[in-house]
């Protein structure tokens, strides 16, 4: 791929010279009323287009920077975080790690409420109770 790429800069280099080479005549360019500059034409056709692609790259070059930085924070954010890991002990001293328990229905509990329920009798018995 690097080849291709140094291959397709030096065509365009010497199409370039080429160019610029042929067209290497004085030519007069009208900015203003009063201001008139006089250039080679291969000058003033090279900053032309300098003029319009540096500042189109530019801006390419920081938007891809700023999306590879959110990329990166996303991707940073999206990885699991690192499980702390227990000291570290001999292989001679270390326990056999436990077989998984298997459950059936009938052993797994029923879990308790968390709030005990309120019935509106049971409430309207305090009120009258308490008077």
């Amino acid at each position: 791929m690097q080849f291709i790429k140094t291959l397709f800069w030096v065509i365009l280099a010497v199409i370039l010279v080429v160019f610029a080479v042929n067209n290497w005549s004085p030519t007069s360019v009208l900015i203003w009323e009063e201001i008139r500059i006089d250039t080679k034409l291969p000058v003033l056709v090279i900053g032309a287009f300098l003029l319009g692609f540096v500042p189109l790259w530019l801006i390419h070059r920081a938007s891809k920077w700023r999306l590879s930085r959110r990329i990166k924070t996303l991707e940073a954010a999206a990885r699991p975080a690192p499980t702390p890991t227990a000291s570290f002990t001999p292989a001679s001293t270390a326990k056999p790690a436990a077989a998984p328990m298997d459950l059936g229905k009938d052993q797994i509990a029923e879990p308790a409420p968390a709030v005990s329920s309120i019935t509106s009798a049971s409430s309207n018995e305090d009120k009258v109770s308490g008077s």
